[in-house]
């Protein structure tokens, strides 16, 4: 609880020096670059409702598929532009057991658990406080119980839009009990623009060398199987394709990019830098956009060997994602 009253404190303080513009009814914010990139968040769902970003043609495009308001963002059942969880990605059952005991989550996608389930942090209300005119904050406490997760969870999300032309994402969350935790922003991306063309003629590379095959639910079987010679082959680069909805095992080496995606009608190229150990990508609405996930593996708390999503009181949660734009 330490460490989000602190960040807190210090934003609101800033809040006094901000540039950081703010609608009438508090609920949407928008921060900006030297470059005229802008990002706009909304309080429902913590969204981030707009992602502008410079094309090779001088315009700028809108390369996120958003609601359009805080009442679309209410109704939406896609997740667009949210952030989920407690958990992000799918718990088999909506079951796990923790340090003896057994927890029954919420379902929402038949028998199992997705995104932190019916009233996840999707669809919660989330507390911004601008920290400059390029950064705000997004905070909100769950309650023990909330969906069924154990343990008060104070969270926490920096957003910053750098001159480099970066997205900066860095999560902070701290428990009074343990818990399983995987927050992640449901991106969907569209580099023509928003509603301006499918993502099919996107060029998608993945720094992954295996993946986690999944049973006809979509649940991770819990094998990690190589991507040599088969369809999940994304290390050379290539357009993407409708059928995908499955996690990639990235290499994390260090400075390299978990995955690049390019347009070359636009001429944008997005790379995607993270700490975490997973990548989820879905593919199946390509008119939308292209859903890019970084976070632990789906199903982690019921499958001892992969990444472990335990945070326990006294520990510190940590994510550190970038989406850093350029033009090709």
């Amino acid at each position: 609880m330490r460490i989000i009253k602190i960040i807190c404190i210090c934003s609101i303080l800033a809040t006094m020096l901000s540039g950081c513009r703010k609608s009438a009814d508090q609920q949407y914010f928008t921060i900006c670059n030297e470059n005229g990139m802008t990002a706009t968040f909304c309080t429902t769902g913590g969204r981030l409702l707009r992602l502008e970003v410079p094309a090779r043609d001088g315009s700028m495009k809108n390369v996120v598929w958003g609601c359009a308001d805080a009442a679309a963002c209410a109704a939406d059942k896609d997740f667009r532009q949210s952030i989920v969880g407690r958990f992000g990605n799918r718990i088999a059952k909506g079951r796990f057991d923790l340090d003896g005991y057994t927890y029954q989550l919420s379902v929402n996608e038949g028998e199992n658990h997705l995104h932190g389930g019916t009233g996840g942090f999707d669809k919660r209300e989330w507390t911004i406080q601008p920290v400059s005119d390029c950064s705000l904050l997004m905070t909100r406490v769950s309650p023990d119980g909330e969906e069924g997760y154990p343990g008060n969870l104070e969270i926490s999300v920096l957003c910053t839009l750098t001159d480099k032309n970066e997205l900066v994402l860095q999560y902070a969350a701290v428990t009074d009990a343990p818990t399983v935790l995987n927050p992640t922003l449901h991106a969907w991306f569209n580099l023509h623009g928003d509603g301006e063309g499918p993502i099919t003629s996107h060029i998608l590379k993945i720094n992954a060398d295996f993946y986690t095959p999944v049973d006809a639910e979509l649940i991770p079987t819990g094998e990690i199987a190589p991507v040599d010679g088969t369809p999940f082959d994304f290390r050379a680069g290539k357009e993407v394709t409708p059928e995908f909805d499955h996690n990639f095992v990235l290499r994390c080496a260090s400075g390299e990019p978990a995955l690049e995606l390019y347009e070359p009608a636009t001429g944008i190229l997005l790379k995607v830098y993270t700490d975490q150990p997973g990548l989820q990508m879905y593919s199946g609405k390509p008119d939308c956009g292209l859903v890019l996930e970084t976070q632990h593996f789906p199903d982690s708390p019921n499958h001892a060997n992969f990444p472990s999503t335990e945070l326990r009181p006294g520990e510190s949660y940590t994510q550190n994602t970038i989406y850093h734009f350029e033009i090709r």
